[in-house]
């Protein structure tokens, strides 16, 4: 099998945060350079327009109005000063006749001039396109025209040598800080990656450990515990998930050891007293008569009923076990059911109350009355004085509004076209209280565990298993109801909605 590629997450995150932050760095890059690029072109090009404004009135100032003519040795030095900024200037006169031109004065240096200007927009700015344009401007002295100024540049614009050297140190800088920044970036996705993945690392190798601890043995299990104690609310949430997973796991692995001891006891007191009993007539020490014989004949009862229960807890809690619901009336149920018990509570001294009520259920009748009789059964036995009161009610105390009558008695009227609508079914609570011993408020979300008791005697004066209470919860849910035990001032109180 092909090996798969994997990353770790601390890796992953380190390396999307850094590209993420480098990618954003080279676009803020691109986009100030660009924004610098087109506000520095705005800048020259008024420069440049400025400039040739000062050219224009700087020989303009060379005009003699008594000669009407120009100083043409002024002019020839201020020609080549503006040559070597990049200008090409040529004066003529009012008529037209050339006055001075840098072309004729130095030609070699016009050229190297507007050659060394073409390589530096060419080579180092990248620019391509550009040519020699020339703009004419007039001379004017006392508002009239004596002359015109023609000026050629690199076009459309460019920089001198003083702007070009200010762009590249721009843009060595924005380089610069990016190299620096994208690396800092670097280094803070590290820390940050490290800090994200470090609980999540903790976690797995706490995952791992329980999973090791609690794959089988039965030696001692270490506690498995992670910090939780987290700023970040999903690492935490995920710390506090694996110390509750480690926590339930331990439970549950309590609860199994529970369930083995209490089996081998339930199953060795019977097992025990049917081999003392046979044991004892093989010996000669009793008769095989009719009244040992019984008493063995109870104790496999006992064990078969044991393994009975069990076997229908299990198929309950696998829903390996069919249920057939029918309809029938939960009040009649229930005083079939407590009529069961009158014998017994009369020979205890206590009473059973019923206020029950006409409650229609669709459900298994078998199943619930073995609910019921647990439950009741449970009340009875721990009863020595005062009562047993079985009560059912319809869920909220009054009826649905579906069967509360109006106009008269019946319900409104419908309107052309309305269709009665199909009420949805009510549910009953069965309440099951008793004024007996009571549970402790410790043991109240044990009790319908398989084998709980809160008698850890288990004396056989009140007999049973522990697992009756288990059958009940489990039929209770296979009916999509529930089932709750409550502590009273004296007694308990078992009730159950469906």
């Amino acid at each position: 099998m092909k090996k798969r590629f994997t990353i770790s997450l601390q890796n992953r995150l380190a390396l999307t945060y850094a590209l993420f932050i480098s990618l954003a760095l080279a676009a803020l890059t691109i986009i100030i350079n660009i924004f610098t690029g087109i506000v520095f072109t705005s800048l020259v090009k008024t420069n440049i327009a400025g400039k040739s404004a000062e050219i224009v009135r700087a020989i303009g100032e060379q005009y003699n109005p008594m000669s009407r003519s120009f100083d043409t040795l002024t002019l020839e030095a201020m020609g080549m000063y503006f040559v070597h900024e990049g200008y090409i200037v040529t004066v003529e006169d009012e008529g037209g006749s050339l006055v001075w031109d840098a072309r004729s004065c130095d030609m070699r240096e016009c050229t190297m001039v507007i050659n060394d200007i073409a390589d530096r927009m060419e080579g180092r700015f990248g620019f391509s396109g550009g040519a020699l344009r020339r703009d004419q401007y007039p001379v004017r002295f006392s508002g009239r025209t004596v002359g015109t100024v023609s000026i050629e540049t690199y076009g459309p614009f460019f920089y001198s040598e003083t702007e070009s050297a200010f762009l590249s140190s721009i843009n060595r800088l924005l380089v610069m800080a990016t190299i620096i920044l994208t690396f800092a970036s670097f280094m803070v996705s590290i820390v940050l990656s490290r800090a994200i993945a470090r609980p999540v690392n903790k976690s797995a190798e706490a995952a791992r450990q329980i999973a090791q601890a609690h794959s089988g043995g039965t030696s001692r299990k270490p506690v498995i515990r992670i910090d939780d104690n987290y700023k970040t609310k999903e690492l935490g949430e995920l710390a506090f998930s694996i110390n509750s997973l480690a926590a339930e796991l331990e439970e549950a692995e309590r609860r199994q050891k529970q369930l083995t001891s209490d089996i081998a006891h339930e199953l060795r007191t019977p097992l025990t007293c049917l081999q003392g009993g046979i044991e004892a007539m093989i010996d000669g020490v009793y008769k095989p008569d009719r009244e040992h014989l019984e008493s063995c004949l109870e104790e496999t009862i006992r064990l078969a009923g044991l393994v009975r229960d069990l076997n229908t807890l299990s198929a309950l809690e696998w829903e390996n076990i069919t249920i057939n619901k029918t309809e029938f009336d939960l009040g009649s149920l229930l005083r079939i059911t407590a009529e069961q018990f009158k014998a017994a509570a009369i020979e205890k001294g206590i009473e059973i109350k019923l206020d029950l009520m006409e409650s229609p259920v669709h459900a298994d009748y078998d199943r619930l009355k073995q609910v019921f009789i647990n439950l009741l059964s449970n009340a009875v036995k721990y009863t020595d004085r005062g009562s047993v009161t079985v009560s059912i009610k319809e869920k909220g105390g009054k009826s649905p509004p579906w069967l509360q009558p109006t106009y008269g008695g019946l319900p409104p009227p419908l309107s052309a076209g309305d269709t009665p609508a199909t009420p949805p079914p009510p549910i009953w609570e069965v309440s099951i209280a008793d004024t007996g011993i009571g549970i402790p408020e410790t043991d109240l979300p044990h009790v319908f565990e398989r084998f709980y008791r809160s008698d850890k005697s288990r004396n056989r004066s009140t007999g049973g298993a522990g697992i009756g209470l288990a059958i009940a919860a489990a039929i209770v849910h296979a009916h999509s109801g529930d089932i709750q035990a409550e502590s009273a001032e004296t007694g308990s109180v078992f009730k159950v909605a469906l």
